[in-house]
């Protein structure tokens, strides 16, 4: 039987992952047995550098958390060694970056995830893996916005350059 402290810290770990889940827009759970420290520390690395939260830990405290927060459909992939990986703003960063390191790494795979706090199925990970990153994807619709309004000065300076051309020729013919 454990301890009323290690009861506590079970408890408060719990809580604070149900707190994170709730706080994030997406979530990817991973098995991430067989890769080397220096593997995990660029994974990680990278992960942080995109806003992702990465967690090792154990199944029963996810299951319990995700449980807490009102996700379900979790309980058939939690067993091995798990970790999970929280976004708090970007829907895409945690699948993109997860994947392509389990592309890479034969023993890495993605378990499960979910996102707007609903339990998502691996083709929709994957899915979302192939999206470009929001950065890519905001300057691609501000490119979209801008195309219109580069079009409409290039017409509006043709027709400038075509009225400058042909005054010269106005002038010419009046002194004439």
């Amino acid at each position: 039987m454990p301890s009323q402290k290690v009861l506590e810290q079970k408890q408060q770990q719990v809580a604070e992952l149900a707190e994170r889940i709730e706080n994030s827009v997406a979530g990817v759970i991973v098995d991430y047995k067989g890769i080397t420290v220096e593997d995990d520390t660029k994974l990680r690395k990278e992960l942080r550098e995109n806003g992702v939260k990465y967690t090792v830990i154990k199944n029963t405290l996810i299951k319990r958390a995700a449980d807490k927060a009102g996700l379900s459909g979790m309980d058939e992939v939690l067993h091995g060694t798990s970790a999970i990986a929280t976004s708090a703003e970007d829907y895409v960063a945690a699948a993109r970056i997860l994947q392509k390191f389990a592309d890479t790494h034969e023993n890495f795979n993605v378990k499960t995830g979910y996102l707007d706090n609903e339990v998502i199925s691996l083709e929709k990970i994957k899915s979302l893996a192939k999206l470009p990153s929001r950065e890519i994807l905001l300057a691609n619709v501000l490119g979209a916005f801008q195309a219109p309004i580069a079009s409409f000065a290039r017409a509006v300076q043709a027709i400038v350059d075509k009225q400058s051309e042909g005054a010269p020729a106005a002038e010419e013919a009046a002194e004439a």
